[in-house]
């Protein structure tokens, strides 16, 4: 399957000998739905902001869409959508209005109505996008980043402040667009979003790749192997095993008894996650406040 995009030994380095990414690699498939994973400071935005081209590298191999990013012109651009994390102060004008105008810009740009459409908005069109609701904001934002019919979109923490039903009605455009063929690069601290989007996903803890795969397979086997946990003698007690019910029949065997807070636990996606980054001390990236930096030049 080709590949949208392809990262090998990625490295960012800021003044003052920051090191954000220390040798990540992956590639994102065309057509997939691939999830960036990690803590705050974890290297995610630096490899988001180098992969869309507004942050140099310091050293690796970087392609998206066949080209180096920091040699993409426009026609380059104009196939990359961008739901960034957040956005700039609401404009008086329209929904309709707003993206007419952002169509303009795109050689292959969608319908306007149908982008609307897609995004739940065709009561509001006509309506003054200051006016909407958050939820309703967001989906303009989605709706900018696929006017011009993107070939990679990237949805940085695209729910955040959602209610969990906007969230499943978010989920659902997004699988409208992941049949279309859309290739999607997803960041988010939601687990359970990951897990219902993404086919594989990267945990980067500290500018490194701790683990990469599909979902239901990172960390490995043993990452998945089930926890049977139960409270004897007034301390939690557990044990990891392939054989649970064993386990289970055997403490009845040994107590008399169904043990006290007695539970199988198969680690999810949130609980691999938790492995690799709850003893993670790295330091935050670079923010806003920093953007100007020297940077350590290649």
């Amino acid at each position: 399957m080709t590949s949208v995009v392809e990262v090998k030994d990625l490295t960012k380095t800021y003044r003052g000998g920051f090191q954000a990414l220390k040798g990540v690699s992956f590639d994102i498939r065309r057509g997939e739905t691939f999830a960036l994973l990690g803590p705050n400071g974890a290297g995610k935005s630096t490899t988001i902001e180098i992969l869309e081209g507004y942050r140099d590298r310091s050293s690796g191999e970087v392609r998206v869409l066949n080209v180096d990013p920091r040699n993409g012109d426009l026609r380059w651009r104009s196939r990359l959508g961008i739901v960034l994390q957040s956005t700039g102060e609401a404009p008086s004008a329209s929904v309709r209005e707003l993206l007419a105008h952002f169509a303009s810009f795109y050689p292959r740009a969608r319908n306007v109505d149908d982008v609307i459409e897609a995004v739940g908005l065709s009561e509001k069109a006509k309506t003054s996008v200051r006016k909407l609701s958050g939820g309703q904001r967001r989906r303009v934002d989605v709706a900018l980043g696929i006017i011009g019919s993107p070939e990679l979109l990237f949805l940085d923490e695209p729910t955040t402040g959602f209610d969990p039903e906007a969230r499943r009605v978010f989920w659902e455009l997004i699988r409208g667009l992941q049949r279309e063929g859309t290739t999607i690069l997803l960041t988010t601290h939601y687990l359970d979003e990951a897990a219902e989007l993404s086919e594989r996903a990267a945990i980067v803890v500290g500018g490194k790749l701790a683990s990469l795969g599909p979902v239901g397979e990172l960390g490995g086997v043993e990452a998945r192997i089930p926890i049977v946990r139960w409270r004897q003698d007034g301390r939690i007690r557990e044990e990891r095993t392939e054989q649970p019910g064993r386990v289970v029949a055997n403490l009845y065997a040994a107590l008399g008894a169904e043990p006290e807070g007695l539970e199988i636990v198969r680690p999810s996606l949130e609980d691999v996650y938790l492995s690799f980054v709850e003893n993670d001390d790295a330091a935050p990236e670079p923010g806003p406040d920093t953007e100007n930096v020297t940077e350590v030049t290649r």
